[in-house]
């Protein structure tokens, strides 16, 4: 039996419903052999289950969001990883205040606490707030919330300042860890992806999600191939987020998702090489 994993997922540590050890639970019910995230390297050892240390970066690139993953983070580092992001979460944090005041002054009931009681986290972002108004009846579901109320478009959501894509890509490569773009198709096309490549490959890049929750099979071969172009390793994950991401299921995305073992061993091998 071809053993699979998962390498981008969500607790409720960040914007997940489901805790730690519920997701290596979950993760190890559903027959994969490791899961990335970086706040259960415990619950996976008890479960018998390999578990990564990970992160995924909101970034900037060309004023355009773009996320970067870094796996297999020594743990020794995590303390440079807070110190690293604070000033984005900062900036995170002003940027929801100001979104749950919009909202309430248009009419919508619905404070700080309504959306942080959806986290453990030490900051809320638009997925609680999402959580929360459907919980008020506003909105039909987590998904018609953002794209009624909480695009950037909506007039509500104002984006906070962001980490430079780059800098993030060699901040992981300094402490010791795997640098892969997340959900590449999402974010840019083929054609933005053939700028951009080269550039994050200068800076460390070792990989990209060729493998996605959500990719058809066609996007898959698409994105293996663009790898292949650039000398990338290959990731994947299915971006499991639990409750507020009902359609994505853990280890298979959205039904047709499989990410190959030895996806997570040759990740491993490129981390603090």
């Amino acid at each position: 039996m071809q053993k699979i994993c998962d390498l981008h997922t969500h607790s409720n540590c960040s914007d997940g419903s489901l805790s730690p050890e519920e997701l290596a639970a979950a993760a190890k019910a559903a027959g994969l052999s490791a899961i990335a995230l970086a706040a259960f390297l415990k619950a996976g050892d008890l479960l018998g289950l390999e578990t990564i240390a990970g992160c995924e970066f909101s970034t900037d690139y060309g004023r355009r969001e773009q996320h970067i993953v870094g796996l297999f983070l020594p743990r020794e580092a995590w303390d440079d990883i807070e110190a690293f992001v604070l000033p984005m979460r900062g900036s995170k944090h002003q940027s929801n205040l100001e979104l749950i005041a919009r909202l309430h002054d248009a009419g919508y009931d619905i404070t700080y606490e309504d959306a942080a009681a959806y986290t453990e986290a030490e900051e809320i972002n638009r997925s609680h707030v999402a959580r929360a108004l459907l919980a008020k009846g506003y909105v039909r579901s987590v998904r018609d919330a953002f794209e009624r109320l909480l695009d950037r478009n909506a007039g509500f959501y104002q984006p906070p300042a962001r980490l430079d894509a780059f800098e993030t890509i060699r901040f992981i490569k300094r402490i010791g860890g795997t640098a892969v773009l997340a959900h590449p198709l999402r974010k840019l096309d083929v054609d933005a992806l053939r700028v951009f490549l080269p550039q994050a490959k200068e800076n460390g890049l070792d990989a990209m999600e060729t493998h996605y929750g959500d990719y058809t099979a066609e996007e898959t071969q698409c994105m293996t191939d663009l790898a292949a172009e650039f000398d990338l390793l290959s990731s994947g994950g299915s971006d499991f987020h639990g409750a507020s991401k009902p359609h994505i299921a853990l280890g298979r995305g959205t039904g047709g998702m499989l990410v190959p073992y030895a996806f997570c061993e040759a990740l491993r091998a490129r981390a603090n090489r």
